[in-house]
């Protein structure tokens, strides 16, 4: 059986200790856009039939555009970008792995179930770009390694900073999540792009019809609306500033994040979130640090919960 692995969210859990229903809730532990892509009328069809090729190539076509993908590049779409990470080790060849901490801690537990040893001088190198919780990004120049995966779960929020262009080179795979930016989570969907030989072994890992139906179409859509990416970005740039104001004025320090998530150091961050899940304010600590406390950003009719907390 697989080991419970430190996350966000839990609210659950939350509100066991602390009451309230989860509509009482601000659950800032993730980073989820707040105000999530409008997925509007899906198609009867999309429900009841199998997926076809064109439903997938529309799909394809649409993240090629969209995420400026090299022609050289294959990609797979998956159900979320979780499903991809627990198959990358038995899509890669070698037996050590280095993945700089801290970071993201499914890519080391996806390793580690696969029996992969930590390395410094490894066959595999995997960094989270943007980092998650700590927002550093990674320069091209500073990853070698035969092979290369590049999480960029969070990076739509700043895409002059992708490294994409590297998907093209062999060995390297680039991870992209539908859930974050666009804040659809529940719609499971992620995509692997790069290498086309490690690509085939994580088609034959998932089997045929391993989108949705509805996820197949929300997705192209949603990939196709420029505009919306434009607007979003903006708004959510807005949105981490404002509550790096706040925070500090709080009395915390800003080290970190992007604009779906930022990072504050704080002189306990388990007594913090203690604290605010009494004003029902669900927050994000780490088992390796002591004073670091991540939030998401509260959605706009929200805002004021937390302010009355802080």
């Amino acid at each position: 059986m697989t080991k419970t692995r430190d996350h966000g969210g839990g609210l659950d859990a939350a509100m066991a200790r602390w009451g309230g229903q989860r509509k009482d809730w601000v659950d800032l532990s993730t980073g989820i856009n707040p105000h999530p892509y409008p997925i509007g009328q899906i198609p009867s069809h999309s429900w009841t039939a199998l997926p076809d090729e064109a439903a997938f190539k529309s799909l394809e076509t649409a993240a090629r555009r969209f995420w400026n993908i090299p022609p050289q590049a294959d990609i797979l779409a998956a159900p979320g970008a979780s499903a991809l990470i627990a198959q990358m080790p038995s899509a890669l060849s070698g037996q050590s792995v280095y993945i700089p901490p801290p970071t993201y801690n499914e890519h080391k537990a996806a390793f580690d179930e696969a029996g992969w040893n930590a390395s410094d001088d490894a066959d595999a190198l995997v960094v989270v770009h943007p980092n998650n919780p700590d927002g550093h990004l990674w320069e091209a120049s500073s990853l070698s390694a035969k092979q290369i995966i590049i999480d960029e779960s969070f990076c739509d929020v700043a895409p002059d900073q992708s490294l994409i262009d590297l998907s093209r080179r062999e060995g390297v795979i680039v991870l992209k999540s539908f859930g974050k930016f666009w804040g659809l989570a529940g719609l499971r969907l992620g995509f692997a792009i790069g290498d086309p030989d490690i690509i085939a072994k994580l088609r034959a890992k998932l089997g045929p019809w391993q989108i949705s139906g509805p996820a197949l179409e929300i997705g192209a859509t949603a990939l196709e609306n420029f505009d919306w990416a434009e607007q979003t970005r903006a708004a959510l740039s807005n949105s981490a500033n404002r509550l790096d104001a706040l925070m500090q004025n709080a009395g915390t320090t800003a080290c970190g994040g992007t604009s779906l998530f930022r990072l504050y150091e704080v002189d306990d961050a388990a007594i913090w979130q203690n604290r605010l899940a009494e004003h029902h304010i669900w927050t994000r600590i780490f088992p390796y640090s002591k004073t670091w406390l991540r939030l998401g950003l509260p959605p706009s009719d929200r805002w004021a919960q937390l302010e009355n907390a802080l």
